[in-house]
């Protein structure tokens, strides 16, 4: 849960940085023909910039070619993301991708380009900047449907299973196990025994019967829930078409409630099988009321 809100954090930093950029200046060889001479070195703004891979020198600095202007962009310790093409309904969450996989594109593809423009040995280059960190973004769809694309994808599908799951799971099923051993032969502890052992199993609860109805539904709804959180970011951004707009606050609250309702749904159904297990136990006298 923790990685989850974690991971929940970073992408809404993700989609405001991303708007906050897609406002910023686009720099074209008319706005670079206004920019002061600074032959020193110095920053000349935040401005963002589209075009096709050029190429790439010595696989750190990636060159961009838009429609007048080429531009260099530092790839090195900078944060690289690649947007999946989507066939189904939803769009896929942009995927990060080590700045040194980057030379596996392939020349054209297209960029989008965010950050601080700096003057470095007499030429424009993209730096990143601790108040302005720069952003780079690989996609293959049209440009007017990018900030679409990037926002709704950014309401990422599995949260709850991140870099933190995998320790978590382990601590948890030896912990859990440890207390049933260090309990077992003790008799008045037999209830926490066969409670600590139905708990370790806790994680492939939602997807046995008789609960798995309540966790199918879940399911559904969390899609749901889903893509009316990617309108409402659409909608708060102003990228929602007027015929879809909806009144923010009443919006939020229902929104909510029906998170709420989906993650009830998944509780009962956990509930519902580990009532089931007890049923179980009691009938072959295993626990004893």
């Amino acid at each position: 849960m923790a990685g989850a809100f974690f991971h929940r954090y970073l992408w809404r930093q993700f989609r405001n940085r991303f708007n906050k950029l897609r406002l910023s200046p686009l720099l074209d060889y008319r706005q670079y023909r206004k920019l002061p001479d600074d032959s020193d070195g110095g920053y000349q703004g935040v401005f963002r910039f589209t075009g096709g891979i050029e190429s790439i020198t010595d696989g750190r600095v990636l060159w961009v070619k838009g429609e007048d202007l080429t531009i260099p962009v530092p790839l090195e310790k900078n944060r690289c993301y690649l947007l999946p093409l989507h066939e189904g309904p939803e769009p896929e969450a942009p995927e990060q991708i080590r700045w040194n996989h980057v030379s596996t594109l392939t020349e054209g593809a297209k960029v989008f380009i965010g950050g601080q423009l700096k003057t470095k040995n007499k030429r424009l280059s993209f730096c990143s900047a601790k108040e302005n960190p720069l952003m780079v973004i690989f996609y293959n769809c049209a440009d007017n449907d990018l900030p679409r694309e990037i926002i709704s994808g950014a309401r990422t599908r599995g949260e709850y299973w991140n870099s933190f799951t995998p320790i978590s799971l382990v601590i948890g099923v030896l912990s859990l196990l440890y207390i049933a051993s260090s309990l077992l032969e003790r008799p008045a502890f037999h209830l926490i025994v066969i409670c600590s052992l139905i708990a370790v199993f806790i994680p492939i609860l939602p997807v046995l019967p008789p609960g798995l109805l309540l966790t199918t539904l879940h399911r559904r709804l969390a899609i749901d829930v889903r893509k009316l959180k990617a309108d409402r970011d659409l909608a708060s951004f102003g990228l929602l078409p007027e015929t879809k707009q909806q009144t923010t606050p009443l919006y939020a609250i229902n929104t909510y409630i029906l998170e709420v309702f989906a993650w009830l749904m998944l509780l009962v159904g956990i509930c519902a099988n580990v009532a089931f297990i007890f049923i179980i136990l009691i009938q072959f006298e295993v626990v004893r009321i």
